[in-house]
């Protein structure tokens, strides 16, 4: 993947973080304590009570910055969009993100966290959200939040078709229903010819070896081009990276929440995100390893379509990082933050 340099410096592809909610984040705010919760209704709720001193513009512009010095040229940006919001979080986001340009790439996702068609209004925000800085049409477990499948899909696709963009939906929903889901968004993928226009985020029931259906799934997923993101949390289920490779599937890594009422952890470092996907998945040799920070890097620059951050071109490419490291595999495992920021040519100071 890589080429070592002069002495201990290693010039690395640039990171992409595929999935992040900048406009969550707590991230350099004084510390707050997070309440209890054992199910996705309660953690989203703890969404609805979460209380912030400083703007949404200014924390997710702290992380962002934070992000990039840490070596991400490049993010997909999960950010709410409901009735009881509006737009004001995508505007924000989109603000922050400017400011930062053009280091940091942002695509924002609309996302529906609070239910698309059980949150009356939210669909129009959704597609108001569009007109002001939101570039993709967000969805969230059509089962398990909005109880209705067809009705959920019918109103994401409608909206991604009505106004030209691609699709990325949050999908939490494990099991059997999980893998219908994923096998519908496929099918829906296909029939619209929107091959390579759509990910699904998280995917869990898609991380379950034990499901019966999982082969078929997976090879529903490759042939229509869908893409799906993983973040490596926690108690979370993670891909067998041996089987979504044996059966074709494009996988790309993320954030997710960073410091936020779901979780005191993240910090924005995409080398720290592969470092836990190699924990979690069990990386044993450089190769393993390398993979990790592939799926943290340019597999997330071919995801969001960005030319510079897709490919490599080696130590001398004009975008790259350098880390004082010997290998791609000791960077994962060590974790240090890049020497130099590198974007076209020009280095990031800050």
């Amino acid at each position: 993947m890589t080429t070592p340099v002069s002495g201990p410096s290693l010039a690395a592809p640039a990171l992409v973080d595929a999935h992040i909610h900048p406009d969550k984040t707590t991230w350099g705010t004084p510390w707050q304590s997070r309440k209890p919760a054992q199910t996705l209704a309660e953690l989203i709720q703890n969404d609805r009570d979460a209380e912030f001193d400083t703007s949404t513009e200014e924390r997710a512009h702290a992380l962002l910055s934070n992000a990039v010095a840490n070596g991400t040229l490049a993010m997909r940006a999960h950010v709410d969009v409901a009735s009881h919001i509006g737009v004001d979080n995508v505007v924000a986001v989109r603000a922050a993100a400017d400011r930062l340009a053009p280091f940091l790439t942002v695509q924002i996702v609309a996302f529906p966290q609070f239910g698309l068609l059980t949150n009356s209004g939210t669909l129009e925000m959704m597609r108001e959200s569009l007109n002001v800085g939101a570039d993709l049409v967000g969805g969230i477990d059509p089962a398990g939040v909005d109880g209705d499948v067809e009705g959920h899909l019918d109103a994401v696709f409608g909206l991604a078709g009505e106004a030209g963009r691609d699709v990325d939906i949050h999908l939490h929903d494990g099991g059997d229903v999980g893998l219908m889901q994923i096998r519908e968004i496929a099918r829906r993928t296909v029939g619209l010819g929107m091959q390579g226009r759509v990910t699904i985020g998280h995917a869990f029931a898609a991380c379950d070896t034990s499901l019966p259906r999982l082969r078929e799934t997976l090879d529903r997923v490759a042939e229509a081009g869908v893409w799906l993101t993983t973040c490596a949390l926690g108690p979370d289920p993670v891909p067998d990276l041996d089987l979504f490779e044996q059966h074709g599937v494009r996988l790309a890594l993320g954030s997710d929440g960073v410091r936020d009422s779901w979780s005191p952890f993240g910090t924005g470092s995409m080398v720290d995100r592969a470092h836990l996907l190699g924990y979690r998945t069990g990386a044993l040799t450089d190769a393993d390893l390398e993979r990790c920070y592939r799926l943290a890097s340019t597999a997330g620059g071919e995801l969001l379509g960005v030319p510079d951050l897709a490919r490599w071109a080696g130590p001398g490419f004009d975008t790259r990082l350098e880390f004082e490291a010997n290998s791609i595999a000791q960077l994962v495992v060590d974790r240090p933050a890049p020497r130099r920021v590198i974007r076209r040519g020009v280095n990031y100071t800050g």
